[in-house]
């Protein structure tokens, strides 16, 4: 989640802007589209080679326990990079990483000789193949915590400022068996107050929410008391840390799977209605409350990283919006015809309307540029179960009474 903030551009024109989508380019990117729309695209611009193929990434995507002498690059077997971006985040602040493409455009490396210890490491990179054509790549990996330590990892970032769904989570790097001792060493206030609990899912991740969203305009101030707190036998924290953000306003967007739409809602008024296109039939989009975990300007989308087949690889996604962990996206779509407001056709992602490249004049950008980190989006009338409460930020889908029930402290 983190960068994706900051690229994100703000509301400032007026809603006549976005006046009428109906009549642009037919096409949006999602995680799918309907089964005959990448032949269609290939016979038009050629079949493109997978991003995995031309853009490589080292250490490799999910990578845990990296050792810091282990060489972080950024290589591409055909044509050349275009831009490449590296964060690095210790206790919920990024760090942007320097570094350099070679003369011959194929290699980038960073400037600092070793990576650091305790960090995750966020790579993007945007390749040019030898056609011209553009592919692009998202990883991340977390590197090597000494023995006998542990550390948790933030969300969100510090002094970010955060959409009312913003759900504070801590994901550890080593099993706590001492969940009441790590419990009482985190404290979550906000101003104005509000009564905040927290949620164990299983012995790695501790979540904190109020019992509604968040108030605009809130402060909250997490509170990380973890050093030589021993979580498991033998094992004690790292980190004295204090993070705090900023709630700002209120973004709810209702996307109605059997409607094909999308109202986005600012502080309760209806902004706006966009045709949408969700999960087919066989793979419908999940019912629920989900946030908006990270935001990617253009990313590659391969069926086989979210358990599918090989039904699609699409190498530049634009305005991709992430929603659960289990890789539901809400995203700019090119390929889906007319089926925006019509049908659903897409592997369970929300779909809008965009064209090859990405454009702020589209549906999809005009939802990215007035989307925040913490937003929430919420789809009703799919065929399928509510999204889990430790899929992503889906804790607001239990009850008040069943969240405060996963305190290890009683």
């Amino acid at each position: 989640m983190r960068y994706a903030q900051g690229r994100a551009r703000r509301a400032g024109a007026v809603l006549a802007a976005v006046l009428t989508w109906a009549g642009l380019l037919a096409g949006a990117a999602g995680c799918t589209g309907d089964g005959s729309g990448g032949d269609a695209l290939d016979r038009i611009f050629g079949k493109p080679p997978a991003a995995g193929d031309i853009i490589r990434i080292s250490p490799d995507d999910g990578s845990k326990d990296v050792r810091s002498v282990e060489p972080l690059r950024v290589r591409v077997s055909d044509g050349r990079l275009e831009s490449v971006s590296v964060v690095r985040v210790q206790d919920a602040q990024d760090t942007p990483v320097t570094g350099h493409i070679t003369d011959d455009g194929r290699t980038w490396q960073p400037d600092e000789r070793k990576l650091a210890l305790a960090a995750k490491y966020t790579v993007d990179a945007v390749a040019l193949d030898g056609h011209g054509r553009r592919s692009a790549r998202h990883a991340t990996f977390t590197t090597y915590v000494p023995d006998k330590r542990f550390i948790g990892y933030v969300t969100p970032e510090n002094r970010s400022t955060v959409g009312t769904g913003m759900i504070v989570s801590l994901a550890f790097n080593r099993p706590i068996q001492n969940r009441a001792a790590v419990e009482r060493a985190v404290r979550v206030t906000a101003k104005p107050p509000v009564e905040i609990s927290p949620h164990w899912f299983g012995e790695d991740r501790l979540d904190f929410r109020p019992q509604q969203y968040w108030k605009p305009g809130t402060r909250v101030t997490v509170e990380l008391r973890l050093r030589d707190v021993e979580g498991a036998r033998g094992v004690y924290g790292l980190q004295y840390k204090t993070v705090t953000f900023t709630v700002g306003r209120s973004q709810v967007s209702v996307v109605d799977a059997a409607a094909h739409t999308m109202e986005v809602k600012r502080d309760g008024r209806l902004l706006t209605t966009v045709p949408i296109t969700a999960g087919a039939p066989k793979t419908t989009t999940y019912n629920g409350k989900m946030v908006v975990m990270e935001m990617l300007e253009v990313t590659r989308m391969n069926s086989q990283t979210v358990g599918f087949g090989g039904e699609y690889d699409i190498p530049d996604v634009p305005h991709a919006i992430k929603l659960t962990d289990s890789g539901t996206f809400l995203h700019g779509n090119y390929w889906a015809g007319d089926a925006f407001g019509n049908s659903n056709v897409s592997h369970g992602c929300v779909g809008l309307m965009d064209v090859k490249g990405g454009s702020s004049d589209t549906p999809a950008g005009w939802f990215f540029d007035r989307t925040l980190i913490g937003d929430v989006v919420e789809v009703v009338n799919s065929n399928d179960k509510k999204v889990s409460p430790d899929n992503g930020f889906g804790g607001w889908n239990m009850g008040w009474n069943e969240w405060k029930a996963g305190s290890a402290v009683k």
